[in-house]
């Protein structure tokens, strides 16, 4: 036995030796792309750049990062750069970059620009300088095929793990690079890598990773992806892909004093425990070890569904609520009986009153109207969702009330009241000057960003409009009523429904006519209230008009002829940063693409409205389209207008739907 031991020891140590020898031997290829529109002219100025620049990226190999530009004439000069993988030796990183100029030169032979990626390296060329630049494009994802058994709990380990090793390569100095693992289960461990061009500052390396991350999760019930930006990349598997001996790993057990080891008794000249002898010992040992850890995770994870058996999810968060419970005579008291002097508007399931406790501090209260189409599901769904969320640009529910037919939402008190009074006022959007439009666009991107990403669930608000856009003192946004919104699951990306309920303006055409929901339709409603903000004009204001069809048509008109600038409102057309408001108005473009692939993520939108060096792709035409309720009835969907303010479906009663080509 202890020589099968030693013997299968020793071989699997030579298997693995031969497999390290094998993989540093020839680097790994990936991907390449170069695009066929530009290209040099042969023994042209361009090209004896062109190889100077390879010849530099070749000599400097044996560092582990290293950019340089050949010529002076920027339109004659070439700018390129390596990055080798952060654990891999010099050797395979001086290999790998050998490779890659000798197959850039056989897979793009002609072009100015091109990245070629491999496992070890990645090499990247172009007639443009775009050092120290976020590049998210092109860009390529590679997935293991193998699905995994547990996505829930493994999407929940990987985010974490992912998010800590982001946050250690963006903040760790030069190299920009960092590895994680982490237990999945008891017999299973996650590792993540992450890494960033080094000439990136840490803010961009974390905004880079968070866009690459983002993706990543597109794949999270596999057993393995990755996902390759020219700027940074990541990637997961459920086996050690990189070198553990190089990456940060955890310190090790200190070893006994050399006075405490105990002395082998041994024949003269060996002083060591044969290596069968340890396998021998420790494999046991660490069986039982595993075994221990499985079965205390068995019984705490069976603890855990008993006192959880028989209660719904939803009773189960309701229950954790029930601290916020109002008594309904207190808020009727509040509120004067709820009477007219204290009523602040009418939403589309109820009024809004404005209130004072027997403490002092002032409240909104929701009163959902009796004959209400939200019922209690939707009611407990807006507490349980809210209850649970803190951000600073979201409405804060401080408790509720659910007796009898009552049924109230008690906020705090926000003394503007909503966007939409200040916005659609001919006086009142004077006090909206372009600093504070551009504080609302920003305010309200990092509130959608926390509801889809950062906060303890992923939820879709599904009616995002100036009248759910609280204003606080300071005109700060706060996103409010959460009625219609959706939880997701953390692996879920798209959701459907026969109910169509929202504001028709706001809604994505694939929401609106397919019943197809995502945090891709949160975008497209953002992108709507960007253009809005920016015109002091209704989406609704433009139909029949000489314009256009509506608000998105008027702008994308407007871009189109190179004069983005005249959708600005007039009252602030003369105090305004002419960069800010064309970069808005181009991400509300990006927003309201009629494919929802094609519209950004919400941690892409926060990324381009805090970093100009992030470049903007062009965006497609908008698709609009004016529904019918009859159209509707046709798809077998339910239309529901929130706003009891709501415009008309259509004014000639006829569905019109314009398909774009690509």
């Amino acid at each position: 036995m202890l020589y099968f031991n030693m013997s299968f020891t020793f071989l699997f140590l030579c298997f693995l030796i031969w497999v390290g020898t094998k993989s540093e031997a020839a680097p790994t290829y990936l991907y390449h792309n170069c695009t066929n529109t530009t290209t040099f002219t042969p023994n042209s100025v361009y090209q004896t750049n062109f190889n100077h620049l390879l010849s530099f990226l070749s000599s400097n190999s044996t560092r582990e990062f290293y950019n340089a530009t050949a010529g002076q004439n920027p339109s004659t000069s070439v700018h390129g750069l390596f990055l080798c993988r952060g654990d891999v030796n010099a050797t395979a990183c001086r290999d790998c970059v050998a490779t890659a100029t000798k197959d850039a030169l056989q897979k793009c032979p002609m072009e100015k620009e091109n990245i070629i990626w491999y496992d070890e390296c990645q090499l990247r060329y172009s007639n443009r300088s775009f050092f120290g630049t976020v590049d998210v494009l092109p860009r390529i994802a590679l997935i293991n095929t193998a699905n995994i058994t547990d996505p829930v709990r493994f999407n929940g380990v990987l985010n974490t793990t992912m998010k800590a090793a982001s946050a250690e390569a963006a903040n760790g100095g030069q190299k920009k690079f960092a590895t994680k693992d982490a237990y999945v289960s008891g017999f299973q461990r996650v590792y993540c890598l992450v890494q960033c061009t080094p000439d990136l500052s840490a803010a961009d390396c974390s905004r880079c990773l968070t866009n690459a991350t983002e993706r990543l999760h597109r794949f999270s019930d596999r057993q393995g992806a990755r996902v390759l930006f020219p700027s940074c990349n990541v990637r997961y598997e459920l086996y050690p892909f990189y070198n553990q001996s190089v990456s940060p790993s955890p310190s090790p057990s200190p070893s006994p004093s050399p006075s405490t080891q105990p002395t082998p008794s041994s024949p003269k000249g060996k002083s060591k425990i044969s290596t069968g002898t340890i396998v021998a010992i420790a494999v046991p040992i660490a069986v039982s070890v595993l075994l221990f850890i499985l079965g205390y995770y068995l019984i705490v994870r069976g603890a855990k569904k008993k006192r959880n058996a028989g209660k719904p999810e939803n009773e189960n968060d309701i229950t954790t609520a029930d601290s916020l419970q109002f008594d309904f005579p207190t808020i009727e008291a509040a509120t004067s009986k709820f009477s007219v002097d204290n009523k602040l508007g009418e939403g589309g399931f109820g009024e809004v009153y404005k209130g004072t406790l027997p403490n002092g501090q002032e409240i909104a209260v929701k009163r959902l109207s009796k004959g209400s189409v939200q019922g209690a599901e939707e009611f407990k769904n807006e507490v349980v969702v809210v209850a649970k969320l803190q951000h600073r640009n979201l409405a804060r529910l401080l408790g509720f009330v659910l007796e009898g037919e009552e049924k109230l939402l008690v906020y705090e008190f926000v003394p503007n009241k909503s966007l939409d009074h200040f916005l659609y006022d001919p006086e009142k959007q004077k006090q909206l000057d372009w600093s504070k439009r551009y504080k609302l666009i920003g305010g309200i991107a990092r509130g959608i960003l926390y509801l889809h990403e950062d906060s303890r669930l992923k939820i879709i608000h599904r009616d995002l409009k100036p009248s759910n856009i609280l204003l606080d003192a300071e005109m700060n946004p706060k996103i409010s009523d959460f009625g219609m919104a959706r939880i997701f699951r953390v692996d879920q990306t798209r959701g459907d429904t026969s109910r169509i309920v929202g504001t028709y303006g706001y809604m994505s055409p694939e929401y609106a006519m397919h019943g197809q929901f995502s945090v891709k339709s949160d975008v497209y409603s953002f992108g709507v209230l960007i253009l809005e903000i920016i015109s002091g004009k209704r989406n609704s204001s433009f139909y029949q008009s000489d314009r256009a069809v509506d608000l998105l048509s008027y702008a994308w008109k407007l871009w189109r002829e190179g004069t983005p600038l005249e959708l600005t409102d007039p009252t602030f057309r003369e105090f305004y940063s002419e960069n800010e408001v064309a970069r808005c108005i181009h991400l509300g473009l990006l927003c309201v693409q009629e494919d929802p692939e094609d519209r950004p993520t919400m941690a892409s939108i926060v990324m381009m409205l805090n970093s100009y060096s992030v470049t903007m792709p062009e965006p497609q035409q908008p698709a609009f389209f004016i529904p019918t309720e009859t159209d509707m009835t046709m798809k077998g969907l339910e239309f529901d207008q929130s706003g009891s303010n709501a415009v008309p479906l259509s004014v000639n009663d006829v569905s019109i739907t314009e398909l774009y080509p690509r």
